[in-house]
């Protein structure tokens, strides 16, 4: 319940009766909560165990259909939203559109059906560890998140709130790994950022119940392919032979080490390398095969990494920087540089600090304490970064909090499923204001 003594009212003839309303609905929906609390716990568990890795299109769709029918049942549009485009399984796309309130607040709720894990993995099922703690694939990133947000429109309905609003609910099927290309995987989020004014994204933020997320670096992968002239070693950095690919590449992973370093929020990896008298990459340059001899000078090389910036700005000087280290080459080799983009990043505007703020006054008021912002450092990519430039607020990470994401050791915090429940039914309640 709303603690009473965080209710301060001055009254004046009326006036405050439609405050005390106000506060009367809140504790209806937190006890509403409480209520749904068990068969929202079974939910979650039912959703958990069932595979839904990003590429077992079967479970990805056996969870979306699950979801469907709860969305169904609450009167709200849905559609499957088919993959085959981008080579995925699809998304869950549930619209709801008041018909006594149209031009009331338009939300869009954002989580994910899939997971990290492969559908012959053998991290299968929930574990319940305790009173407090539930093991299980995808529980915190982000099941949880998915049923939070259902636990908390079924708690606005069941006050003849809902009505109020005009809701989109997007549980994309890719969020682990975006389908190709980028502009038909992510369409349906990106038109419902289009017709939304606010996002809510169901992440689990860096898993503390006392942050929510403002601001998300951007995520893309590069890959740099380096030559060389092959010759008897003893031959290496004479004027015919040069220094060889192996040589080249380690000066230009040495530059962007050197020159990267400074942009500030700015993260750089690279992820796998190869190199020798013969290089195969696979088609996606994940996994690499090579040859080669230590009596020869390496003829190839090649190296596969990402990046993270804060705005599209520093992504944007990241490139050129890189750009240029591979422009300038050691003696008889060359090289070749490809940037690909992928999540943007989700710069903090105003209109997310103030949605952080009245997010936080739930949580106080609730009696759950301050939510502060993430530092942008600790939160990874996630698919509300597409919206963030189409809505005029957004904040992430109202989903159920958790530790070991993507390994077999993720572990939900189930002490923050109520929680978050309850904050998320009260902050739409409130974005549903004049």
């Amino acid at each position: 319940m709303l603690k009473k003594s965080t209710i301060f009212v001055i009254c004046a003839g009326l006036f405050c009766q439609p405050v005390l309303a106000s506060r009367l609905v809140e504790n209806a929906l937190v006890e509403h909560a409480g209520q749904e609390l068990d068969s929202a716990k079974a939910l979650l568990i039912k959703t958990v165990n069932i595979n839904s890795g990003t590429m077992n299109f079967a479970g990805v769709k056996e969870v979306g259909d699950i979801m469907r029918q709860e969305y169904d049942a609450l009167g709200f549009k849905t559609e499957w939203v088919d993959g085959s485009e981008f080579n995925r399984a699809g998304h869950l796309v549930a619209t709801y559109e008041s018909s006594t309130h149209p031009t009331g607040t338009k939300l869009l709720l954002i989580g994910h059906l899939d997971t990290v894990f492969a559908k012959d993995d053998n991290f299968q099922s929930a574990k319940e560890i305790n009173s407090e703690h539930i093991a299980g694939p995808g529980i915190s990133d982000m099941k949880g998140g998915n049923v939070i947000m259902l636990a908390a429109i079924k708690s606005l309905k069941a006050q003849n709130m809902l009505q109020r609003l005009n809701i989109k609910v997007v549980l994309t099927g890719d969020e682990e790994s975006s389908g190709r290309p980028l502009a038909k995987s992510k369409k349906a989020l990106v038109d419902a950022a289009k017709w939304a004014d606010v996002a809510l994204g169901f992440e689990d933020a860096d898993g503390d119940i006392r942050t929510a997320v403002t601001a998300r670096r951007g995520a893309a992968t590069w890959q740099v392919t380096t030559s060389g002239n092959a010759a008897h070693s003893s031959q290496i950095f004479t004027e015919k032979v040069g220094d060889g690919a192996i040589f080249e590449m380690a000066r230009i992973l040495q530059a962007f080490r050197l020159q990267l370093a400074e942009l500030p929020l700015l993260s750089f990896n690279p992820g796998v390398i190869a190199g020798g008298t013969r290089v195969t990459p696979n088609k996606g340059g994940d996994e690499v095969t090579a040859f080669g001899k230590t009596n020869v000078v390496a003829q190839s090389a090649t190296v596969k990494g990402g990046l993270r910036a804060a705005s599209e700005e520093q992504l944007i000087e990241a490139q050129k920087i890189m750009q240029e280290v591979v422009s300038q080459h050691l003696a008889q080799t060359d090289a070749t540089f490809t940037f690909d983009d992928g999540y943007p990043p989700m710069k903090e505007t105003k209109g997310n600090k103030s949605l952080l703020a009245q997010y936080s006054q739930v949580s106080v008021d609730l009696g759950y304490g301050p939510v502060s912002a993430v530092n942008p450092r600790n939160a990874g990519a996630a698919d509300i970064s597409f919206t963030a430039g189409h809505v005029k607020m957004a904040i992430d990470g109202l989903g159920l909090m958790g530790d070991g994401g993507h390994t077999k050791e993720e572990v939900a915090d189930m002490t923050t499923f109520k929680q978050n429940i309850e904050k998320t039914a009260v902050l739409m309640y409130r974005l549903s204001n004049p």
